[in-house]
């Protein structure tokens, strides 16, 4: 290889050879980078390239510096009230006559956690980045590349200079590269937009600023012929590729000769300098929202307990009016400390990364933090058909020939093909059932596998080193590949020197091994045959030119060919090979191959009639159905043009069929208990979309009665693009496409502007919407939907407007993301509900304490040792808890809906309450109930201030007994030990823990386990239990601490018996939805009582002890081994 760089014009001026004779090609691009054009580099080759050239990509944006995420940790209002506590709590403790090292130690610690919540931060943030990185693997692009004369997928990092590489629509350019044929007449690019996505910094700032990379606002016409110009610019460079740019049409090969850094935006990245502005997603907002609220109700509260309480400023027991203030200011930062939440934060971080890595796991690659909270807010799932729906491993079930055409009438014979993947294995059944040992014996059999190999631009390779097959190409044609294999060759195959090859269905293929895996046949017939020209299946007049000179056949335009023809020449002749909807291939045959060797006779009326029956046959039982015809070509020729398409010979029909996912069924009987609709996008035709809707359940199956009774019972079900449009000609327009989209389950033939116009009607009657889509035309929908779902095997175009890419393609995956970002937003108020119960309870204390006059119940260290650590590892382990088992049993929630709303705060409110008064009473007991404690009355506990050791003794007790710190330990117990059971609450917001058992999050448990260590290890260490002014304590008071704690079980198993039997019923009352299935079609009716398990428990679909979303709903996934 030549020196590196090379500049791009260079690549662009040499010129490509076309048309050359087979064998090795000699160009200057090609010679460059010592790369034969029909085989691609060795291995050898690629890794010396790689070994000098480094791989594909571009060198990574630079993290957030460690000083920047530090600082973040702090630019918090709650964090920054925390530091001005900190500080008041030193003037006053030097005001108090500490010295300085004393009146440190308190504000010391709450320094030291709060440096502790910030590395717990930076850690969680750097971790989110590395998430984000692990998930990036998910997206990375892939390239068909031809190497050691195969083509293969390979991620778009390994490529290096000199691989030959195939793009086609849809395609992101991997990489610059230089043109060195055209599979088809036409290639454009769209040069105005460097790459799909919503990445950030350069990448992201290259989107914002539009036309980056040529400043066209067209597409751009691309050939292989030099330029010849010198110093060509960008635009000039029409048979250069540029990497990140999009093919919009076409389908082309090329020669890479910029990776990485050396590419044309490589290049000019380092110029793009803008920063990513925050993203803050809903969540976030209202957690910011409720932060800002909380801070000014602390505010509120410290500065109503210091007034309250000016009258005892003047106690002469507190040294003066000054110290008075100074006192009860220590109380209010008590109180501010109490309050704030200083975990929240983090755990909330934590819960969302957890939660999107596990979405991953389950194939749901989610690129957008907000999708996370909306999907679980879905009410219109807007799902195509083909290989979400089904399986998307399209295979030949059946063909039809024509047997014989005697005497004017016509025969049909009818095969049947087993195997149901793209696995070769599978066998040809005559009429009878027999099986056919010798299929390609059969004339009309093996010209439809010879039709069936040769016009086909297709690849289905085996590798071995995975045990999956790697397909490129369209499921129609693999289907039809592997229909060629198991016709197999002729018994005459064997006069042909090489290999013996044999039909799959034979004995023989036996003795190839267990399973035969590489497709002979195909070889067999590519080997000799060479395809010379190719007409490419269109809709459009585009390709050829004008329609005012398109020939016309009949009413028939060239226009809408509906087919795809080849020019095949071996074996000394030329035969144009053809495919394509059945209606277009009779239009242009005139006589047919019949099967009991009569040989090639005329297409009679008969035939056509029994064939178009045929047909519609297939078309009930939704087969998708092609027809393929062949046509002897004159010696010599070496080009087609659609005037060549007439006077084909009709071979024969073959059938296909893309099966339901097993799994669907009962996904969509999930979304009908959740209240969501469900509604089939296609472009397939009305009768093959009703067919699948119908085996799904998504319609009524027929009742086997009169075709117009099925037709009436899908009426405004079930619309056709065209139906649609029609609707906004009536008279009330948009009103009547409004009403047709409300009952509307099934919608076919559609083009990309029908799911745009779907998403809005179904926005502006407020529901929620997912949409899927693959396509480059399907983005702007997926862009304009609440959620757009792109497939994980669509194009770059889709996977950058979307905001989930389903890695699986699986309908059934989509319901499985949405019941976990169900999952995550629960879990996400469940942590607050337990951080912020827990801190109302903490003020609750303080307050009650201040308000009874009795001594300092927490101190602030204390409070913060309890919110932080005891709190804040519980809190991050309820980011676990499985599902709720009605998940997918009640309605969505609201886009809107606050986090906290009126009944979730008395909630809070009742169990905060009881959290601080067993607090305080805790703190009480020790002085007054307890015969090992104070033995005190009110009257004297509530004089404390006033204590003097002469009255004390004459009263049986000493002024030292208020310093003791058994009461505050046992109170800072029970406000660990009481958090510890109200954690336990947290493992369902409505569930009782009958139903949820503690073990069932063991993360949760260990938590608490830890915790606890925690709180033994300062009680029962005695620097620690110094440092925060605590000791150990008996086994007399830990049974009350117990006591006391035990008891915010039954108080929360009650506030949920209310939620069920009350709150919800009365706020959410029944789910109306459509009945999948049912008599009355989707728009029958069926009430889902919210809060009943019984329809989840009796499907089997729950089960408590299940690993993921999938397995909780019971939808098992089959493994698709074809990628």
């Amino acid at each position: 290889m030549g020196d590196w760089p090379v500049p791009c014009d260079w690549f662009a001026n040499n010129k490509i050879e076309e048309n050359q004779p087979v064998g090795p090609r000699v160009e200057p691009v090609a010679a460059y980078f010592n790369v034969n054009l029909d085989a691609g580099l060795s291995d050898t080759d690629v890794f010396k390239a790689r070994s000098r050239y480094g791989r594909n990509e571009l060198a990574p944006e630079e993290a957030t510096p460690l000083w920047k995420l530090i600082l973040k940790q702090f630019d918090d209002l709650l964090v920054k009230i925390l530091l001005a506590a900190a500080v008041a709590d030193f003037i006053i403790a030097l005001s108090d006559g500490e010295g300085v090292l004393g009146a440190l130690v308190e504000p010391f610690v709450i320094v030291l956690i709060l440096v502790a919540n910030a590395t717990v931060g930076v850690v969680t943030e750097r971790n989110a980045e590395q998430a984000i990185e692990e998930l990036k693997a998910y997206e990375a692009e892939s390239a068909t590349v031809l190497r050691s004369g195969v083509l293969q997928l390979v991620p778009s990092g390994d490529l290096v200079p000199g691989d030959v590489v195939e793009v086609a629509v849809g395609a992101k350019v991997p990489a610059d590269i230089r043109l060195t044929a055209l599979i088809g007449s036409v290639l454009r690019a769209d040069q105005a937009r460097i790459g799909p996505g919503r990445g950030s910094g350069p990448a992201r700032a290259a989107n914002r600023e539009g036309s980056i990379l040529t400043g066209e606002s067209h597409t751009v016409d691309k050939q292989v012929r030099p330029v010849l110009k010198d110093n060509p610019v960008y635009q000039d460079k029409t048979n250069m590729l540029f990497s990140g740019t999009l093919v919009t049409s076409g389908r082309a090969r090329g020669v890479v000769v910029g990776t990485g850094a050396s590419t044309a935006i490589g290049r000019i990245r380092d110029a793009l300098a803008s920063a990513d502005e925050d993203q803050r997603t809903p969540l976030k907002q209202k957690l910011d929202e409720f932060g800002t609220l909380l801070s000014k109700v602390i505010a509120a509260i410290c500065v109503i307990v210091w007034l309250m309480n000016i009258r005892r400023f003047s106690d002469p027991a507190l040294g003066g009016w000054l110290s008075g203030a100074l006192y009860y200011l220590k109380i209010a930062v008590a109180l501010a400390v109490a309050a704030i939440p200083e975990g929240l934060p983090a755990v909330v971080t934590t819960c969302l990364a957890l939660g999107t890595r596990k979405m991953a796991k389950q194939n749901a690659i989610v690129r957008s933090l907000p999708s996370v909270e909306t999907l679980g807010c879905t009410t219109v799932i807007c799902s195509d058909k083909t290989g979400t729906l089904t399986t998307n491993q399209m295979s030949a079930v059946g063909c039809s020939v024509v047997q014989s055409c005697a005497a004017g009438g016509a025969s049909l014979m009818e095969f049947e093909v087993t195997g149901t993947t793209y696995s070769p294995e599978g066998m040809i059944l005559g009429p009878s059932g027999a099986v056919l040992q010798r299929p390609a014996d059969s004339p009309c059999l093996l010209h439809l596998a010879m039709a069936s190999s040769l016009c086909n631009d297709s690849a289905l390779v085996y590798r071995p080193d995975k045990g999956t097959y790697q397909r490129i190409g369209e499921a129609t044609e693999l289907a039809l590949r592997v229909f060629a294999e198991k016709v197999g060759l002729p018994a005459s195959v064997g006069d042909h020197p090489g290999p013996l090859y044999v039909a799959g269905s034979g004995p023989a293929a036996v003795s190839m091994g267990a399973v035969r895996r590489e497709l002979h046949c195909n070889t067999h017939w590519a080997e000799r045959f060479n395809r010379n020209a190719t007409l490419e299946f269109t809709r459009s007049s585009a390709v050829y030119g004008s329609t005012a000179t398109a020939p016309v056949l009949g009413q028939l335009h060239y226009r809408d060919r509906k087919m795809m023809s080849v020019l095949a020449v071996g074996d000394a002749r030329s035969v144009l090979w053809s495919k394509g909807a059945p209606e277009s291939i009779l239009a242009r045959c005139s006589s047919v191959l019949a099967n009991n060797g009569e040989g090639v006779v005329p297409l009679t009326d008969a035939a056509r009639a029994a064939l178009t029956a045929s047909v519609k046959r297939y078309g009930r039982r939704a087969l998708r159905t092609l027809a393929l015809a062949y046509k002897p070509m004159p010696s010599g020729t070496k080009t087609l043009a659609p005037a060549d398409e007439s006077g084909l010979t009709f071979l024969g029909l073959v059938a296909m069929h893309d099966p339901p996912r097993n799994e669907c069924s009962r996904a969509l009987q999930l979304c009908q208990q959740a209240g969501i609709r469900v509604v089939m996008v296609t472009g397939d035709n009305k009768a093959t979309a009703e067919a699948v809707a119908r085996q799904v359940g998504l319609l009524p199956r027929e009742s086997g009665s009169a075709a117009e009774d099925d037709e009436a019972a899908l009426q405004g079900l079930s619309y056709t693009g065209q139906e649609f449009d029609a609707l906004s000609a009536s008279p009330g327009g948009s009103s009547e496409q409004s009403a047709a989209v409300s009952r509307l389950a099934v919608m076919s033939r559609v083009e990309p502007m029908h799911k745009l116009r779907l998403v809005e009607l179904l926005r502006s009657q407020g529901h929620v919407v997912a949409m899927t889509g693959d396509g480059v035309n399907d983005a702007p929908a997926l862009a304009r939907a609440d959620i757009g779902v792109a497939m994980g095997s669509g194009t770059a175009v889709a996977k950058g407007a979307a905001d989930m890419v389903l890695a699986d393609d699986n309908f059934a995956t989509i319901v499985a993301a949405v019941a976990e970002g169900r999952a995550i937003y629960n879990n996400t108020k469940q942590f607050i509900r337990y951080m912020i119960s827990s801190n109302i309870g903490e003020v609750v204390a303080i307050f009650v304490a201040a308000l009874l006059g009795v001594p300092e119940v927490l101190t602030p260290v204390q409070l913060l040792w309890v919110n932080l650590v005891t709190d804040g590892l519980p809190a991050t382990a309820l980011g676990f808890n499985k599902p709720d088992k009605d998940i997918m049993a009640v309605r969505p929630r609201r886009l809107d809906e606050p986090i906290v709303n009126g009944w979730l705060f008395i909630r809070y409110l009742v169990v905060g309450m009881y959290v601080g008064l067993v607090t305080v009473a805790g703190f009480l007991w020790w002085f007054l109930g307890y015969q090992g404690g104070g033995n005190l009355t009110w009257s004297q506990l509530t004089a404390f201030q006033k204590c003097t050791e002469p009255s004390a003794k004459a009263a049986g007790y000493t002024c030292a007994v208020f310093e003791s710190q058994h009461p505050r330990t046992i109170a800072m117990s029970v406000l660990v030990v009481v958090e510890m059971f109200n954690a336990l609450n947290n493992l369902s917001e409505n569930s009782s823990l009958l139903v949820i058992p503690p073990w069932d999050n063991r993360w949760l448990l260990g938590a608490i386990a830890t915790s606890m260590a925690l709180h033994f290890f300062i009680l029962y260490v005695g620097p620690a239990a110094a440092l925060f002014g605590v000791t150990s304590l008996n086994g007399a008071e830990w049974l009350a601490v117990l006591a006391l704690s035990a008891p915010v079980v039954l108080l929360d198993e009650l506030m949920k018996w209310i939620s069920r039997r009350v709150i919800r019923q009365r706020s959410a009352g029944a789910i109306v939805t459509p009945q999948l299935g049912d008599s009355r079609g989707a728009a029958g009716l069926q009430e889902v009582r919210v809060g009943s398990h019984e329809g989840l428990r009796s499907a089997g679909a729950v089960s408590p002890s299940s690993g993921s979303m999938l397995q909780m709903m019971g939808l098992r996934a089959g493994v698709d081994k074809s990628h």
